[in-house]
C-alpha cells in the first residue's frame, strides 16, 4: 500500500474502529431524575445549545475576515472541530478532564471510557442539580470552540489534514489537561485557589498561547511578507458572526453559573455590558489614532470584551465590566498594533485578541472579584486582597508556558509526520480550490458605464 493510499485510509480506519468499539460498551440505566433540578436542567439545555451556536458564529467571523479564495477552508476549519472533538470527548477527552484526579495533573482516562458510567453516574459535584450527561456536553462545547479559535491565526496556510491532526493532540495534551487543573475539585490550579470562571485559561489563553506557536511554527505568508493588503471577503459576514458569538456568549458565561439561578443572571448581564463597552472602546480609540469607525473595529473590539469578561463573569459586579470591557479593548488594540510592526504572521490576529484579552480578563479578575456577587468566590485586589491578584497572575503564567509549550511541540510534531503547510502553488491558488475543490461565490454589484446596475456572480 502506497504511502499515500494510507495516509487516506488511515483517519477512516480509526473512525471505524472508534465505532465498532463503541457497540460493546456496557449500558446501565439512567441516574434517578428525581435528584435533578427541572428549572436548572431546562437552562442548561439551553445554555449547551447557545455554546453549541458559537462554532459556526466563529466560523463566519473568521471566514468574512480572509481572502475570498480562503473562505470556505477557513469556515470548515471551525466547524469540522464539532465532529473531531465530539467522538473524541465521548472516547476518552471527558474523562481526561474529568475524570478521577491522577496527581491533580490529568484525569483517569478508565474512568469514563467511552462514555461508561456517565448517564447513569451522581451528578457532577459542582453542578448537583443536573444529570452529569448534561455537565458532560456542556463542557464538550468548550472543547469544540477552542482548537477552533486557533484556526485564525495559521488561515490561509495549513494544510486541512494536518489541522485535523493538530485538533486531536491539541484537544488531548493541551485542552483536557488544563480543564482538568482548572474546573476539577482536585485540580492545581484549582486548589491553587485560581478563579476562571467560564474559560479565560482553558479556552482563550491555551487558544491565543497556541495561535502564537502555529503562526510562528508555520511561519509567513507571501502575501505578509510582500506586505499586501488583503481587503476581507465579506464583512457582512463578520457582523453575523459577531452576533451568533456575542448570543452565544450568553450561554458560554450565564451557562457556567450551572442553573437557572441569581449568579447566571449577573453572568449574562456582565456578558452583554463588557461586549457592548469593548466595541466601543475599541472604535473610539481607532478614532483617536485618526482611523474612522469601522464595522470590523466595533466587531472586533466586542468579541475582545467577551473574551475579557469570560473569567470573572460570575465573580465581578456589572458595573465593573464596563471597565473590563473597555480596557481590555484598548489592550488588545495595542498589541494588534505591535504584532503589525513585527513579522508575526498571526493572519486573524488571535494572539493580540484571545490570548492577551484572556490574560487581561485574568488579572481584572484577579482586581474586582468580590464575594457580593458570589459568595463561593474571593475578594480581589480592589477589595484589599492582593493576595488573589498574585494567585491569578501565577495561573495566567504557567497556562501561558504550558499551553505555548506544548501547542509548539505538537505543530512541530505534526509537520514531522505531514507537511503543515500548503505548497505555495496551493497558497497562491487559494485553500478552497487546493484542499476541498471548492469555491466561495457571492453576488457583486456592477454599474455599467450605462448606469443600469448589473447583478454579477463572480467566483
Amino acid at each position: 500500500m502506497s504511502k499515500i493510499v494510507l495516509k487516506r485510509f488511515f483517519p477512516f480506519a480509526i473512525l471505524a474502529v472508534v465505532s465498532v468499539l463503541a457497540l460493546f460498551v456496557p449500558l446501565k440505566a439512567n441516574f434517578d431524575e428525581g435528584k435533578y433540578n427541572s428549572a436548572d436542567v431546562g437552562w442548561m439545555l439551553a445554555a449547551t445549545a447557545l455554546v453549541f451556536l458559537m462554532t459556526p458564529g466563529l466560523a463566519f467571523f473568521y471566514g468574512g475576515m480572509v481572502h475570498r479564495k480562503n473562505v470556505l477552508s477557513t469556515m470548515i476549519k471551525s466547524i469540522v472541530s464539532a465532529g473531531v472533538i465530539s467522538v473524541l470527548w465521548v472516547t476518552v477527552g471527558f474523562s481526561l478532564a474529568f475524570g478521577d484526579s491522577i496527581g491533580g495533573f490529568i484525569g483517569n482516562p478508565g474512568t469514563f471510557l467511552f462514555f461508561q458510567g456517565v448517564n447513569s453516574g451522581q451528578p457532577w459535584s459542582m453542578a448537583p442539580t443536573i444529570p452529569l450527561t448534561l455537565f458532560a456536553f456542556f463542557q464538550l462545547m468548550f472543547a469544540i470552540i477552542t482548537p477552533g479559535l486557533v484556526v485564525g491565526a495559521v488561515a490561509e496556510r495549513i494544510r486541512f489534514t494536518s489541522y485535523i491532526l493538530f485538533i486531536v493532540l491539541f484537544a488531548v495534551f493541551v485542552y483536557s489537561p488544563l480543564a482538568h487543573w482548572t474546573w476539577h475539585p482536585e485540580g492545581i490550579l484549582f486548589k491553587m485557589g485560581v478563579l476562571d470562571f467560564a474559560g479565560g485559561t482553558v479556552v482563550h489563553i491555551s487558544a491565543g498561547m497556541a495561535a502564537l506557536a502555529g503562526a510562528l511554527v508555520l511561519k509567513r505568508r507571501k502575501v505578509h511578507a510582500d506586505h499586501q493588503e488583503i481587503p476581507p471577503a465579506n464583512i457582512p459576514y463578520v457582523l453575523i458572526g459577531t452576533g451568533l458569538l456575542w448570543f452565544g456568549w450568553f450561554g458560554f458565561n450565564a451557562g457556567s453559573a450551572m442553573g437557572a439561578n441569581s449568579l447566571a443572571v449577573s453572568a449574562l448581564a456582565t456578558t452583554s455590558v463588557a461586549a457592548g463597552a469593548a466595541g466601543l472602546s475599541w472604535m473610539f480609540f481607532d478614532v483617536l489614532r485618526g482611523k474612522k469607525p469601522s464595522v470590523l473595529g466595533f466587531c472586533i473590539g466586542a468579541v475582545v470584551g467577551l473574551v475579557a469578561i469570560t473569567p470573572g463573569a460570575g465573580f465581578v459586579a456589572i458595573p465593573h465590566s464596563i471597565f473590563i470591557g473597555a480596557f481590555a479593548a484598548i489592550i488588545s488594540n495595542l498589541a494588534v498594533v505591535w504584532k503589525s510592526k513585527t513579522s508575526l504572521d498571526d493572519t486573524l490576529d488571535v494572539f493580540p485578541c484571545h490570548g492577551v484579552g484572556g490574560i487581561v480578563g485574568m488579572l481584572l479578575t484577579g482586581v474586582f472579584a468580590t464575594k457580593t456577587v458570589n459568595a463561593a468566590g474571593v475578594d480581589g485586589l480592589f477589595y484589599g486582597n492582593p493576595e488573589f491578584f498574585f494567585t491569578q497572575l501565577k495561573g495566567v503564567v504557567i497556562v501561558a508556558v504550558f499551553s505555548f509549550a506544548v501547542s509548539y511541540v505538537i505543530f512541530k510534531l505534526v509537520n514531522a509526520i505531514e507537511p503543515i503547510r500548503v505548497t505555495s502553488q496551493e497558497e497562491e491558488e487559494g485553500l478552497d480550490a487546493s484542499q476541498h475543490n471548492e469555491k466561495y461565490s457571492q453576488g457583486t454589484l456592477i454599474v455599467a458605464s450605462s448606469g443600469i446596475e448589473i447583478d454579477h456572480i463572480s467566483a
